[in-house]
């Protein structure tokens, strides 16, 4: 997530790039830039210039030019592992940013995982574990770490090829704009990173996850597409309390189509959106919606996203998306 994201989101404001209508809710246009202006402000350089990507010897990350796509210029970042054999095929996970990213330039944006949410680091520590409260940024319990370290030595982290697409502002709850958004990353992203990094194919092999205004759109997506994948998740997703029977319903119609669909939803314990995560996961269970839920510590900010965030995003579908 970025620091706009959730303040938009919160405060029932909607912001609209270009030609676009604003819906304004309980806060100023004035608060509105402030906020955006303090999230752009870490991603940049002290002389102006752009921040590189990081740079680890576990993984190859290369800039995408997906060219020109129904909302304007589009960009991705392809974040691959650097071990395995010539022929190993990784699973592939489409990870989409919060909407601090989204308010920004295509190619910066993009960077959210990658650099933003410190993904590069994750995965050297989770190459090289046991993991400590330091990786997670302070926002574990000591029973999450054990678990996670346990986890770690009976089947090491195996790795996947994350996607790390550029996406626009989007209202998750516009059936137009999510189906437009989908399509680009069934039928343009995927391919092309299937083609640029080797990932393994298939939807089995396939997962879509985000954080905040990005796991919504992603649990979206993926609940509307389930023939694309094989896992579908969402970390601190932007849901709104009430909306607990249309995701029940999404989900069930998912699943009716695809069984053996993973769901996953990650709230913490200072997201802004705990309760309506909360109620959601509830109703699924209620309905028997088999999925993985979890409460970790953190806020909703850039900070979890560089511990818990990333770390738990490549854990959970390291493990559930199957091996080509």
């Amino acid at each position: 997530m970025g620091c706009a994201d959730f303040a938009g989101s919160v405060r029932g404001v909607r912001h609209r790039s270009g030609a676009r209508s604003r819906r304004i809710g309980r806060r100023s246009f004035a608060v509105g830039i402030a906020t955006s202006l303090a999230c752009s402000r870490g991603d940049r350089s002290p002389g102006g210039g752009r921040v590189a990507a990081p740079i680890s010897p576990n993984v190859q990350v290369q800039e995408v030019d997906l060219g020109r796509q129904p909302w304007g210029r589009s960009a991705a970042v392809i974040v691959a592992p650097a071990w395995g054999s010539a022929d190993e095929r990784f699973p592939l996970l489409v990870a989409l940013h919060g909407r601090g990213e989204a308010l920004k330039d295509p190619v910066e944006g993009a960077m959210g995982w990658p650099r933003d949410y410190a993904m590069v680091r994750a995965i050297d520590r989770l190459r090289a574990p046991p993991l400590t409260r330091s990786d997670f940024e302070s926002f574990v319990d000591e029973a999450r770490l054990a678990q996670t370290n346990a986890s770690l030595k009976q089947a090491p982290f195996r790795g996947v090829v994350v996607a790390c697409p550029w996406m626009p502002d989007l209202d998750p709850t516009s059936s137009a704009e999510i189906a437009v958004y989908g399509r680009f990353v069934t039928d343009v992203l995927v391919p092309r990173v299937r083609r640029d990094a080797h990932a393994a194919a298939g939807p089995e092999s396939t997962g879509i996850d985000g954080v905040s205004l990005g796991g919504a759109v992603a649990l979206r997506i993926g609940l509307t597409r389930p023939e694309a994948f094989g896992a579908v998740g969402g970390i601190q997703p932007a849901l709104s309390e009430g909306q607990s029977a249309e995701w029940t319903a999404l989900a069930q119609r998912a699943r009716s189509g695809r069984p053996d669909l993973k769901l996953r939803l990650l709230t913490s314990s200072e997201d802004y959106f705990r309760n309506a995560i909360s109620q959601v996961s509830r109703a699924w269970t209620a309905h028997g919606i088999g999925h993985d839920f979890a409460e970790v510590p953190g806020p909703h900010d850039y900070v979890f996203n560089r511990g818990p965030g990333s770390i738990e995003l490549l854990l959970w579908h390291d493990r559930v998306l199957q091996r080509a």
